[in-house]
């Protein structure tokens, strides 16, 4: 493979296993890709009802006291600067990051679907907690039983999808996963808007008390579920996972690829202590990828949006309804994208979406910086916003979304899931989890504080990183697509800096010493 190139053909020594997509991993992928949903709606619908003036009230009175009595003439930027506010929508973060590292000891133990009913049984009580709240303490709670959920649904269905979808198709597959999240934060930022509307002022109980529905979708879809043959093989269910890979591939010359993850599994089980192989030389592509995927992929400032976007139209000038309005649009957006990266992932490969998203995120970043600088300067002060300006900001942001949705979005789930070899893949892909939900934390609770501070240059701030991010993979990331998941070790083997790492030999003498 050529080093900055985009090669289309497989590496040498691939293999082409038998199989077409079949109604069995096509329903099961997206009974799967319901854990998305249960993360999809929480990104959405926290930031909807923290712009709910009932809620602020309610909950966080300084907060709203300071929004209701700021001048035109006041620094806009800082009218939601409140570190209890953020910790609201954070304080899940970390309870995903404590959640998946828990889960992957489950997940290899007790199998794929077992974790994603307990994701989904925690974020109902979780959904309970917060619909039901009077406290402060209770919303935090709330949102850590929430918290542990998505750590338990993000950790086991990327692997899982990537497990049972056939190598040719796992790109648009595994992607369902993602666009169950789009189609959840869509579907909070529509409910957001209804629910604002109620003359009570307990529209957002509603809001967040929604979060059981996803809940019981996967929790019910999680049960009807097979595990994955790897998963069985790794548990000594052998007949069990050849008659469930007959099953999921159409046909029954499996024997090629049933014998490799025989073998895959064997390697696993000489492998001890999974996490104190990752360290080992030979995996240092896949944890750096495990590592900087996740970090970037929060770096592009997409979580600001998808957080935060009602408060963000809000401060920029929009009215309560508007705002929440806006935020719907956007998430459609985000819906409507995904469905393009599905459709084009495995035709086009990895490495084209991520540079492409890229580029055009770094540009409309640009474009709402600069129209957010000449309406406001440095005091915050816009005046009368004209109608253009609004247009600008939303289609520059809407643009941005799509550039997101059809990279890296999807493909930040997508890559990690299926490059690990089966004797650290619960391990790493807890390091990837852990590692976005690291970040999605530290973004969540300090956005507010740097949109006072920064300013329009927060903008500016988040578009150097996706400059950095896509020359990253520029460089370092070899094409995946078509390599089936456990022949994934020769895209290393033929790269010209990672080949160093990983070659046949140092595979041998590594796994001997575990």
């Amino acid at each position: 493979m050529a080093g900055g190139g985009i090669v289309s053909t497989s590496p040498p020594g691939a293999k082409n296993y038998e199989g077409n997509l079949t109604f069995r991993v096509f329903i099961t992928c997206i009974i799967a890709a319901f854990g998305g949903l249960i993360f999809g709606y929480d990104l959405g619908i926290s930031g909807g009802v923290t712009s709910m003036d009932p809620f602020l009230k309610k909950f966080f009175p300084k907060v709203y006291e300071k929004e209701n009595n700021l001048k035109p003439s006041d620094n806009q930027y800082c009218k939601f600067d409140s570190q209890t506010l953020t910790l609201f929508t954070s304080s899940l973060y970390l309870a995903a990051l404590v959640a998946s590292v828990l889960a992957s000891t489950v997940t290899r133990l007790f199998g794929r679907r077992i974790t994603m009913i307990s994701g989904g049984l925690l974020f109902l009580a979780g959904a309970a907690l917060n619909g039901f709240a009077e406290h402060v303490w209770m919303l935090i709670v709330g949102r850590i039983l929430l918290g542990f959920g998505i750590g338990c649904a993000n950790q086991s269905v990327p692997i899982y999808v990537s497990e049972v979808a056939p190598y040719k198709y796992r790109g648009a597959l595994n992607m369902m996963f993602q666009l169950a999240i789009t189609i959840g934060i869509f579907v909070a930022n529509v409910l957001n808007y209804v629910f604002a509307k109620m003359e009570n002022g307990e529209g957002w109980r509603y809001s967040l008390g929604f979060a059981a529905v996803p809940a019981i979708m996967i929790i019910i879809g999680a049960i009807f579920l097979q595990d994955s043959p790897s998963s069985l093989i790794e548990r000594g269910f052998g007949e069990k996972a050849k008659e469930e890979l007959i099953k999921i591939r159409g046909t029954t010359d499996i024997d090629q690829e049933f014998e490799d993850l025989v073998a895959a599994s064997e390697s696993s089980k000489a492998v001890k202590h999974p996490w104190a192989s990752l360290l080992k030389r030979q995996y240092r592509p896949q944890l750096t990828f495990a590592l900087a995927i996740p970090f970037f992929q929060q770096l592009t400032g997409m979580n600001v949006i998808v957080f935060y976007a009602p408060i963000l139209f809000k401060t920029i000038g929009f009215g309560a309804n508007a705002s929440l309005m806006s935020a719907m649009i956007t998430g459609g957006c985000n819906t409507i994208a995904t469905l393009v990266s599905i459709a084009t992932v495995d035709r086009f490969g990895r490495r084209t979406l991520f540079l492409q998203g890229g580029l055009q995120m770094f540009i409309c970043q640009i474009v709402v910086t600069v129209a957010i600088a000449c309406k406001f300067g440095l005091n915050g002060n816009p005046g009368i916003l004209p109608k253009w300006y609004a247009i600008v900001v939303v289609c520059g942001i809407c643009v941005y979304v799509a550039g997101f949705a059809w990279s890296w979005g999807p493909l930040g789930w997508l890559v990690p899931s299926e490059i690990f070899p089966l004797e650290v893949r619960s391990a790493a892909q807890s390091v990837n989890v852990s590692t976005n939900m690291i970040f999605t934390f530290a973004i969540a609770q300090i956005f507010t504080a740097m949109l006072c501070h920064m300013k329009f240059g927060l903008f500016i701030f988040f578009a150097c990183f996706v400059i950095v991010m896509s020359i990253f993979i520029y460089k370092l990331l070899p094409e995946t697509k078509g390599i089936p998941i456990e022949e994934m070790h020769t895209v290393w083997q033929s790269h010209p800096y990672w080949n160093k790492f990983v070659n046949s030999q140092d595979q041998v003498a590594d796994i001997s010493e575990c």
